[in-house]
């Protein structure tokens, strides 16, 4: 029987412990069911040692009372303060590795005593041995120290035996790290390193701390910053905050009764614009990607010799992160496995290994298409009205919900007629269109009126997509079955059609044959025809004749998806009749 040996990763902002079993892995759960342990420690009113999520929430009330971020000064001579009490970064590290060392043994009913513990690739020699030290402290046998980057190309590349040059984008709570890794033969090296070891999330979350403080500064005319428990509250917010704008285009940060003031309770609501957002951290990014290209010039290569980018650590989820890499390298960057996992994950399948197990390759759900809508943009450097504006990208793991905000372009816009798009291609109308809904009866207000709309794909393939007026709240949705699988319909009718004219290339002739340049040219006249129409709604008074344009262009779209020429026809020559009345 193999022995048990486990793999962990002590992270800066949070910490996980895996396992593979039968030639899978686990990521084991503690009491609560959440694998996820917050890195935080903390010393209760009685005494007792906290760790995790618990601790987290008493920094909320007595942050003097609480250590987290404890990476940043590990192989530092310094010591900390917890409760009026001191203890070195190797104890405090130690203390999260016992309750994850109590957490595998609550799961696996047997004793743990080996790990395999992984550290940032570009961590010191001393921080390396504060890292074991730790584990000797937790009454844990540190098998092998090994490099994050080395652990996230384990978990995607496991039992793989081409060669490839794979470039690790580790961002995390505290730590900043990029890797390029030489993956061949099942030998996975790191040829090349940078990064920052003061440099992570926490920096995206003081940014809007800041943000926050400057804001009450402004209304109230206090300094918050001299009140430990309002900005432990306003730390919280703007961590949640951080969270949901990787998701939404905007967040509402509220906190009701954050602080007295003069005899008077202050409340804290504030809404927050990814943009803006963006704005604050663009600089972080920027040097995250100056670190890039030093660990190339490192490992003698360039952007193209790049074969794929690996997302680690829960700050990459970030969309202007994923913006970047994708425009700097043509590259998908690959975040399907939970950023926040899979450096564990990958510790585990190396304990495994140690131990002498099989292990296969760690799978995911994920959507094999990007899914989006179509909005006046830019294409080759020229205005245009149906620039795809992707939502849920490519390799998404699922399921997932995506939000995102668009704005009418006239004033008093009365209806927006949403496409929804399954496809890579930046111009709309060369991917495939999946379904469609429209939203009337908007505010009469100036352009620029928000409009949210919304995507949530299950692992069932089903699309639900929303689309709500902000100032209102008026909402309209639809719901599109089997969504990831339109595609390969869509093969499947072209192989079956070049499979039928092998054998039927003598009808080509005959008069109710359409040959497919005269069913292309129609299908794009129609979607020329709906662009027209669409940019008319919002200069037609009438109700009635607006309804009678979007039923014809929900008509058409939906003949142009089914390809049923003999409606396209049809829906075409009505709406074009009502467009020409219209104009007349």
């Amino acid at each position: 029987m193999n022995e048990l040996i486990v793999g962990i990763d002590l992270g800066t902002t949070n910490s996980e412990i895996a396992i593979v079993e039968q030639g899978k892995v686990t990521l084991i759960e503690d009491e609560n069911g959440q694998q996820i342990i917050p890195s935080f420690v903390s010393v209760a009113e009685n005494g007792d040692i906290l760790v995790g999520e618990t601790a987290k929430n008493q920094y909320l009330l007595y942050p003097e009372r609480t250590i987290k971020s404890i990476k940043r000064r590990m192989g530092e001579d310094v010591t900390v303060t917890m409760a009026g009490q001191s203890y070195t970064p190797q104890e405090i590290s130690a203390i999260i590795l016992r309750r994850l060392k109590a957490i595998a043994e609550n799961y696996t009913k047997k004793p743990v005593n080996k790990a395999v513990i992984t550290v940032p690739a570009y961590f010191s020699d001393a921080q390396r041995q504060a890292t074991r030290d730790a584990g000797k402290i937790a009454g844990l046998e540190v098998v092998r120290i090994i490099n994050e980057p080395t652990a996230a190309a384990l978990t995607y590349e496991n039992n793989q035996t081409t060669a490839k040059h794979i470039l690790v984008y580790d961002l995390g709570g505290g730590t900043f790290d990029v890797s390029i890794v030489n993956l061949e033969q099942n030998v996975v090296e790191v040829i090349a390193s940078h990064g920052n070891n003061h440099l992570g999330g926490d920096d995206f979350d003081q940014e809007i701390i800041n943000h926050i403080v400057a804001h009450l500064q402004e209304k109230y005319e206090i300094d918050i910053t001299v009140e430990r428990q309002a900005m432990a509250r306003i730390t919280r917010a703007a961590e949640q905050a951080k969270l949901a704008l990787s998701d939404k285009p905007f967040v509402l940060i509220e906190e009701e009764f954050l602080y007295e003031h003069h005899g008077k309770p202050i409340h804290l609501s504030l809404e927050l614009e990814r943009h803006l957002y963006e704005d604050m951290i663009v600089d972080y990014i920027d040097e995250t990607l100056d670190a890039i290209h030093v660990a190339l010039e490192g490992a003698h290569l360039t952007a193209s010799d790049i074969d794929k980018i690996l997302l680690v650590g829960g700050s990459t989820r970030t969309p202007l992160i994923i913006n970047r890499l994708r425009e700097e390298f043509g590259l998908q960057p690959h975040g399907e496995i939970n950023p926040d996992l899979c450096v564990a994950a990958g510790a585990a399948i190396q304990a495994a290994r140690i131990a002498g197990q099989d292990v296969s390759t760690v799978l995911v759900d994920i959507t094999p298409y990007t899914f989006g809508t179509s909005a006046l943009g830019e294409l080759n450097g020229q205005p245009y009205m149906h620039r795809f504006i992707p939502v849920i990208l490519k390799n998404t793991a699922l399921p997932t919900t995506k939000t995102e905000v668009f704005y009418t372009v006239n004033d008093n816009q009365q209806a927006v007629l949403i496409d929804i798009y399954q496809g890579e291609s930046p111009d709309a109308l060369q991917n495939t269109l999946i379904g469609n809904f429209s939203i009337t009866e908007l505010s009469q207000v100036p352009e620029g009126n928000p409009i949210i709309l919304t995507m949530a794909l299950d692992v069932n393939g089903i699309l639900h997509v929303s689309a709500k007026e902000k100032i209102t709240g008026l909402n309209k949705s639809i719901t599109i079955d089997n969504a990831t699988s339109h595609f390969e319909q869509e093969a499947l009718a072209e192989a079956k059609m070049r499979v039928g004219n092998l054998f039927h290339s003598s009808e080509s002739n005959s008069d109710d044959v359409v040959s497919s340049d005269e069913e292309e040219q129609a299908i794009v006249q129609a979607k020329e025809l709906i662009a027209k129409a669409q940019s008319t709604l919002a200069t037609i008074e009438s109700s009635d004749d607006k309804e009678d344009i979007i039923n014809q262009i929900e008509r058409l779209n939906q003949a142009i998806a089914e390809q049923d020429r003999v409606i396209i026809a049809e829906a075409s020559e009505q709406l074009a009749d009502i467009l020409f009345y219209l104009d007349n």
